[in-house]
């Protein structure tokens, strides 16, 4: 049994890729360190954070719920990569990680998701 969110691979991971995107933010053309950095922090941070107050409700309807906005989360943030890729304002390799990252953490919500509600 899990005794803390710390404890969940799922956020752990999630801890990876906000710290991966916080790095990347600062290769951002100056013009949008400001509004595309903003908006891509707050996706990444709102990921883990969404997993630690699901899992600490202590009810899995609502640690569910939290998943599915971490989802979403992850989702934004992969739109906000692209945009960058469209635009070129990342190098390509580094887009190549945070993807991956956000890929890994997505499948892992996913499964995390279809495990609590198969066993609740």
């Amino acid at each position: 049994m899990v005794k803390s969110y710390q404890d969940l691979l799922v956020w752990q991971k999630a801890m990876e890729l906000t710290v991966e995107i916080y790095r990347i933010v600062k290769l951002l053309p100056t013009e949008e360190r400001y509004a595309l950095s903003d908006q891509m922090k707050r996706a990444a941070v709102s990921i883990p954070s969404n997993i630690a107050e699901g899992q600490a409700r202590n009810s899995v309807k609502e640690f569910i719920q939290f998943l599915s906005i971490a989802k979403g989360s992850n989702a934004e943030l992969q739109t906000q990569c692209l945009i960058c890729r469209q635009l070129h304002y990342l190098p390509e390799a580094e887009l190549k990680t945070a993807l991956a990252l956000s890929d890994e953490v997505g499948k892992m919500l996913n499964g995390l998701i279809k495990n609590l509600a198969t066993s609740h």
